[in-house]
C-alpha cells in the first residue's frame, strides 16, 4: 500500500530514488524491448496484468500468466493463461522472452527456465528479474528468493548463456526499503510519528551505497541471458 500510494503521488525523482528496484526494472526492460529488432516474437512468461506490454509496440508481444498471482488483478488482457512449467508453444518460436519477478512464484524455478529455454530461438535473449531480499506477496504463493550464484545455476541449466547479471542496489538500498517498509506497522495517529523517525534516515541511507563494493546485501539481481545458436557457441 505504501509504494502504491508513492508511485501514484510523489514527483518522479522522489519516486525514482524510494522505488529504486521498480526504476531499475523498468529501465531494464526500455532498455531491453530498445535493443530488440521490430516485428519480432516476445514472450512475457508471469506478465500479470501485462504492464509491460506497451514498451513492445514494435514487436509481437504475447503475454502469458497463470493468473493466480494477485486477486485484484485483471488477467483478462493477456493473450493466455497456462502454467509457465508447460507452456503451449513450439519449441525455438520466441525471439526473446522475459521473466520479470515471477520466478519466486513458481514451485519448480528450473523447470520454467527450461520451458523458456525449449521456446525461444537460438539466438534468442532474456530477461530475467529476481529478487533477492524481499517481502513475503502474493501469499502463499511465494516460494523462493534468488543468489547471484542460484541464479546462474538455474540459467545455465536451461541451457543458455549469462550474458549479464547485475545486483540492484547494495546494504544501504536495501536498509532504505525496509526502514519504508516499517510504517506499515503503525497505525492511525502513530504513522505521522513513525515517519518522523524512519522516513530521514531511509531517505538518506542510499547516498552510503558504494560503500557496499560486493553487493551482498541486494534488493534482487537482473540478468540477461541468451539461447547459444549452436551447442559449441
Amino acid at each position: 500500500m505504501i509504494y502504491a500510494s508513492a508511485r501514484e503521488s510523489l514527483p518522479g525523482p522522489l519516486r525514482r530514488w524510494i522505488l529504486h528496484f521498480e526504476t531499475a526494472i523498468e529501465i531494464a526492460v526500455d532498455r531491453f524491448a530498445a535493443a530488440l529488432p521490430e516485428n519480432i516474437r516476445v514472450l512475457d512468461a508471469g506478465a500479470g496484468e501485462g504492464q509491460y506490454a506497451d514498451r513492445f509496440t514494435r514487436q509481437k508481444y504475447i503475454g502469458v500468466d497463470l493468473g493466480i498471482g494477485d486477486t485484484n488483478w485483471n488477467y483478462a488482457g493477456l493473450d493466455c493463461l497456462a502454467d509457465l512449467t508447460a507452456l503451449p508453444f513450439r519449441d525455438a518460436s520466441f525471439d526473446a522472452a522475459l521473466n520479470v519477478v515471477t520466478l519466486e512464484h513458481v514451485r519448480e524455478p528450473q523447470c520454467v527456465l527450461s520451458e523458456l529455454g525449449r521456446v525461444m530461438k537460438p539466438g534468442a535473449k532474456l530477461l530475467l528479474v529476481v529478487p533477492h531480499e524481499w517481502e513475503e506477496h502474493q501469499i502463499p504463493h511465494d516460494y523462493f528468493r534468488y543468489t547471484r550464484y542460484g541464479v546462474r545455476l538455474l540459467v545455465e541449466r536451461a541451457g543458455l548463456e549469462i550474458e549479464s547479471l547485475e545486483p540492484v542496489g547494495g546494504f544501504f538500498r536495501m536498509l532504505s526499503r525496509r526502514l519504508f517498509n516499517g510504517l506499515q506497522f503503525f497505525p492511525g495517529p502513530f504513522f505521522i510519528l513513525a515517519a518522523l523517525f524512519l522516513v530521514p534516515p531511509a531517505v538518506v541511507a542510499p547516498l552510503f551505497d558504494s560503500l557496499d563494493r560486493e553487493r551482498r546485501f541486494t534488493l534482487g539481481y537482473i540478468c540477461v541471458a541468451r539461447k547459444p545458436l549452436s551447442p559449441s557457441s
